[in-house]
């Protein structure tokens, strides 16, 4: 897995390039987490991410830490399994896993 970190004003752009699922998820907390403060949208672009377990759910869906700033977090370019995988999470639990807000986000 590899992950590219653009900026662009106050929104960043995450590229990642490979499978997120438990082994790759804190590497990717940790380019989120790394963000400068002023960053207020995360975009995270699954163009090359054919595959995505639970552990991108909870890379999508995570509450903000505290002391944390609130971004607003969209994604682009999912790939069929990832986008089953998020509307099977949002037919589940539609209250958790908003689907519109991620694809939809105002970015």
């Amino acid at each position: 897995m590899n992950a590219i970190t653009t900026l662009n004003g106050t929104t960043a752009t995450i590229t990642v390039r490979g499978d997120i699922d438990l082994d790759t998820l804190p590497p990717l907390r940790a380019a989120a987490d790394a963000l400068p403060a002023r960053v207020t949208g995360l975009r995270w672009d699954l163009n090359c991410t054919c595959f995505m377990d639970v552990a991108g759910l909870h890379l999508l869906f995570a509450p903000t830490p505290p002391g944390r700033p609130d971004r607003r977090i969209s994604v682009t370019g999912l790939r069929p399994q990832p986008l089953r995988l998020l509307r099977l999470a949002e037919e589940t639990n539609p209250a958790t896993f908003r689907l519109d807000r991620l694809l939809y986000g105002s970015m």
